[in-house]
């Protein structure tokens, strides 16, 4: 395919729909399993989901609650390793398919000689889980580069991760895509010149999606197309293939 070379995903809320079911769900037994007096509501966690990476947002959280007690961010590692144990337990029971058109996406990559990478502030213990649960043992090796968790300094929507994944891979931005669900991930990847591509989800619809190529709610299947919601086109209902993705690149 000429011009694209790589695709490079977000892993929660655009490979998977993870957290509010899941991620939220493993937090909160967490909670319960070091003895701490509060649970996240789906409203409480979608308002945290601002602040990326498991770690920070429990840190953000508790600086907002200051009633609540403080703990250390020792502890706070504790309880995510915590976490990230019963992430992978809920995760296992298929509680999170891959979104529409997903799978689809990828076969399609690999039969057509794409690169596939992921750049995400999920830790890879997380990654591995969901590959697994949906794609069975090979689903990591689908992907030539998997850049996950603390490998860099500064989470999104800093550009360290993209930037990182790009010099990994060996490519320059104008021959890959990023495919993103939320505002932090698309500020991420233009900060490292990507075009982006966002499937929106419950949590992120409303966010500032300024810059992104299209906005959608999901890739589509043919009998469940999506729909873009922002950018040309908007209200037209597509199934997003390798030759919808040139054509907007090309535009």
């Amino acid at each position: 395919m000429s011009g694209l070379r790589a695709l490079i995903f977000d892993v929660d809320g655009t490979l998977a729909d993870t957290e509010r079911d899941a991620h939220r769900v493993a937090f909160n037994q967490a909670f319960t399993d070091f003895s701490l007096p509060f649970q996240w509501d789906v409203p409480t966690y979608g308002a945290y989901l601002k602040i990326t990476g498991g770690k920070e947002r429990l840190r953000g959280f508790l600086n907002d609650h200051p009633q609540f007690p403080q703990i250390s961010d020792s502890e706070i590692r504790q309880i995510h390793q915590r976490k990230t144990v019963l992430y992978g337990e809920i995760i296992a029971q298929g509680v999170a398919p891959l979104r529409p058109g997903v799978k689809r996406l990828l076969d399609a990559a690999h039969a057509a000689g794409l690169r596939l990478a992921i750049a995400t502030t999920t830790t890879p213990d997380n990654v591995a889980a969901l590959l697994q649960s949906n794609l069975g043992t090979e689903g990591w090796n689908r992907f030539e580069y998997i850049g996950a968790g603390d490998i860099v300094p500064n989470k999104k929507p800093a550009a360290d991760i993209y930037q990182h994944v790009l010099q990994q891979l060996g490519l320059r931005a104008a021959e890959c895509l990023a495919l993103e669900d939320s505002e932090n991930g698309l500020r991420s990847a233009l900060g490292a010149d990507l075009r982006v591509l966002i499937t929106q989800t419950e949590y992120t619809a409303g966010q500032d999606f300024s810059g992104a190529l299209r906005v959608l709610d999901q890739l589509g299947e043919a009998e469940q197309p999506g729909t873009i919601l922002q950018g040309q086109d908007a209200g037209q209902e597509v199934v997003v293939d390798l030759a919808l993705m040139e054509r907007w690149l090309a535009r």
